[in-house]
Parts: C-alpha cells; structure tokens; sequence
C-alpha cells in the first residue's frame, strides 16, 4: 500500500516485499486511442517484464465486463498471467465503461455491438501502429459482457487469429426469459414482440456468423442464470456447422463466476493453451 506524498508514491506497508522479491510483475501503462468516429478511448497496456522496444509481441485483447465497469491501475491476476506468457495486453475502457460520466456509459443504450467494437477496435488498430502489437498474431476474449464484446467483435472484423468467449452470448433473443434481465430488456431495448427488429439487430454475431474465421473456445458454468450456457452453445454449435475450429467447456455446477480453485485454475490454463497454439505458431513479422 502506497500513499500519494506531493506528487510521489510513499510506501506504507511491507507485507508482500519477500513475495514480490521473486517475481518479475508486468507493467502497466496508460493506452489512449482514437476510434474511427473520433472518440478519444484512455485504456490501458501490459507488457511483459522482459518487453523489449521495437519487438512486435502477440497482443491479447481482454475485455472487462459489466459493462458498467472498468479497467484500472490495481492488480489483475489475468492480466499479468497472460503477460508472464510473453503476451501484451490490451484493457480498453469502451464506450459503456463506468468512470467517464453517464453520457459516456449510456452511448451504448439499446445499440449493443456497435461503439463498444468500434472502440475495441480503434485501441487494437493504434497498439499496431505504434509498433507493439503484432497484427498477424492478435487473439480476443474474456467473461460475460466481455464474452459477449468477443462475439461482436469477431463477427465484425477477421484479423482476430484466435478468441476465448466465457459466459457469453450472441443470439440475444433467446436470453429473454432465460437471465435475470427481464426489466432491464423491457425498459431498453422492448418486449421482442414489439421490438423484433432491434432484438435481431443487437444479435447479430449468431445472424452473421458466418462471418467468422476466428477459432473460438466458448466456456461457462453449467448453472449459470446471469447469462446462461445456451449462448455459448449456441455459438458453438453454428461455428461447428460452419467448419470453424471451435470448442465448448462447461464447468459442473457452477454459476457466472467460477469459484471452484481447481476449474479456476483450468480457466486460465485453457485460455493459454488456445492463444498458445494459434498465436505462438505464427512466424513473428
């Protein structure tokens, strides 16, 4: 724990100081963009501890969820876990996020896809252009609404070369009765009765699927109610019937969050071993 002192960090506590003596942390730095319509988007980078300037390095896109949430300056266990694997990570704060006043977060009121993806995408097209992030090596992916920004994303663009969607969903129609958003979808986007054009515009990764070349591993708990499993089946089985590499793990008994250590742990180990094998096998640029 650090106090800020006239401008500098102050160390307060001692605690962790043998721990951290053994390891070599990521580091983070803030990442601002542009994207296309102009909307300045402030995120954040991870760089391996042995990132070298000049070297292009497989870039991972990984997605906060919420998506009334954000990504800051505090510890992330993913984060530096995908940077301990010689990855760079990229945390956009996308249209949506929270900590950048309402009109910032309610852009994406009714229109689900669309300024999130833009924003997502602006942040990947700047990582490459400043010289960091491989554009031939680019993976995608996270947990709930970032599950869901992953389905988006890749139905939208086809650079990603590999994605992971946890707890996610694409055709959002079928989510109506089935979650625990009922009020929310009615006061936002309407009863699908009433509102059957917009509910097949914001589910549009499941109706363009075809669209997507990126192979995707689609993972969730098996009791989940906050965005059941069917939406990674769903997406699942139609990238099946179109020749797309794909896999589905569902964890036993477990709801939105994982909390079993040992399914935890294979979440991660998962994660790893599809970017692995679909980012590390390409020759470097």
């Amino acid at each position: 724990m650090h106090a800020l002192d006239g401008g500098r960090l102050r160390k307060l506590t001692h605690q962790n100081d043998a721990l951290l003596a053994d390891l070599q942390l990521a580091t983070t730095e803030d990442f601002t963009s542009k994207s296309k319509d102009g909307t300045v988007v402030n995120s954040l980078i991870v760089k391996p501890a042995s990132y070298e300037s000049g070297r292009r390095y497989p870039t991972l896109l990984y997605i906060h969820g919420g998506p009334n949430g954000q990504d800051q300056h505090s510890f992330s266990f993913d984060r530096e876990f995908f940077a301990a694997n010689e990855y760079v990570v990229l945390a956009v704060n996308y249209r949506g996020s929270s900590g950048r006043g309402s009109a910032y977060q309610k852009a994406i009121y009714a229109d689900w896809g669309h300024f999130e993806v833009m924003d997502l995408l602006g942040a990947v097209d700047q990582a490459v252009a400043a010289g960091v992030a491989d554009p031939a090596r680019l993976g995608i992916g996270s947990w709930s609404y970032g599950g869901i920004l992953t389905d988006y994303t890749i139905a939208t663009d086809p650079r990603f070369k590999a994605a992971v969607s946890g707890a996610g969903s694409a055709l959002q129609l079928s989510m109506y009765g089935s979650d625990q958003y009922i009020a929310q979808y009615e006061q936002e986007i309407g009863p699908p009765w009433k509102a059957r054009d917009l509910w097949l515009k914001i589910s549009y990764p499941f109706f363009q699927v075809h669209r997507i070349k990126t192979p995707t591993l689609f993972m969730g708990g098996e009791k989940d109610f906050n965005v059941p499993i069917v939406g990674g089946e769903q997406m699942y089985q139609a990238l099946k019937s179109l020749g797309v590499e794909t896999q589905l793990v569902i964890y036993p008994g477990q709801f939105h969050g994982l909390t079993m250590p040992s399914y935890q742990r294979d979440r991660l180990e998962r994660h790893i071993a599809w970017f692995d094998k679909h980012l590390k096998t390409v020759r470097q640029r």
